[in-house]
């Protein structure tokens, strides 16, 4: 298939652009490069654009004539999100309302979209299946409701088929190295942060909240490899290229890890027992979530290959020690 992806060249996207171009897809990735890196697109072209231009997106529309949409260039950042609300509401709902509008007026009708488990807030029930409520305790998780809610509206007229595919942590990186997290800003991941930490790169790693009502007081995540992720996209392309209409499944691997034990986890890989600084709770931070991916795995067959939260540190700790002090590939 020929598939257009937004945000190709970021950390998500470049592994899902990856996973489909040793598929055989054809591919073209649009993208600002505002967080993403040229070097990252190991398969398909590049079109340089932003999704605040409608006619830009539209021209490439027209040049590619793409059969499928997949779309990551969202902002994604929890804290930023609620220290600058507009900027997200801007970018994860204006411009994504361009690109499928841009979409309709080119007859192209399958959408695969980059959500996230912040679409929950503070679930009553761990594991979160997609039955749950979605009511988001940040600007992040609002903006992506808004779009689930405008793709439901759509899929009902018939002018869209679309996967919405909701994001645990996602974390690790290529096995074989050539691609993974390349930030130009500072990165707020846990295992990112760790990693660098015990590079050198920060003095310190700070751990936000030691008083949820977690079992050690940390907050807990669901962790998944970037690799299995992007499997979760092929496989829901393809429930879209069958003919099927709509669904918004989790993406996760119904277990989680406090940050505590990530941190062990981060020092055992390394081999560094790097400095920790416990700070108070982060602004929109939930105590606990923890996917329920069985709608998943019966829709798509999806099988995770790297549940192991060692391998998925360890492989990025092996892309880390690839980068420089500057954090850039």
């Amino acid at each position: 298939m020929k598939i257009f992806v937004t945000g190709g060249a970021g950390y998500i996207g470049s592994h899902v652009v990856k996973a489909l171009g040793e598929a055989g897809h054809d591919i073209l990735v649009y993208d600002n490069l505002s967080t993403g890196n040229e070097r990252a697109v190991l398969y398909g072209s590049l079109v340089r654009g932003e999704l605040a231009d409608k006619p830009a997106i539209a021209a490439a529309l027209a040049a590619f004539r793409p059969e499928a949409v997949m779309h990551f260039a969202a902002s994604i950042q929890v804290e930023e999100s609620v220290r600058e609300p507009l900027a997200y509401y801007r970018n994860n709902v204006t411009n994504t309302l361009n690109l499928l509008e841009a979409m309709q007026e080119a007859g192209i009708g399958r959408f695969v979209y980059s959500s996230t488990a912040a679409v929950y807030g503070i679930p009553a029930r761990i594991p979160v299946d997609e039955t749950a409520p979605l009511m988001p305790i940040n600007p992040y998780g609002a903006s992506k409701v808004m779009i689930e809610r405008v793709l439901a509206d759509l899929s009902r007229t018939g002018a869209v088929s679309y996967a919405a595919l909701r994001y645990f942590n996602v974390a690790g990186a290529d096995p074989a190295g050539r691609i993974g997290q390349a930030y130009r800003t500072p990165p707020t991941h846990l295992i990112t942060r760790a990693l660098k930490t015990a590079k050198g790169e920060f003095p310190q790693l700070a751990v936000y909240g030691t008083d949820y009502p977690t079992p050690d007081g940390t907050c807990v995540r669901d962790y998944i490899h970037v690799d299995d992720l992007a499997a979760a996209h092929l496989l829901a392309l393809d429930r879209l290229r069958a003919g099927e209409r709509a669904e918004s499944m989790n993406c996760g691997y119904g277990h989680g890890y406090s940050v505590r034990e990530v941190v062990a986890a981060a020092r055992r890989v390394t081999g560094v027992d790097f400095p920790v600084q416990e700070a108070g709770r982060r602004p929109g931070d939930p105590p606990a979530l923890v996917a329920d991916s069985g709608l998943l795995r019966r829709l798509t067959g999806w099988q995770p290959r790297h549940d192991d939260l060692d391998f998925i540190i360890r492989t990025a700790w092996e892309w880390e020690q690839k980068l420089g002090m500057g954090g850039r590939a």
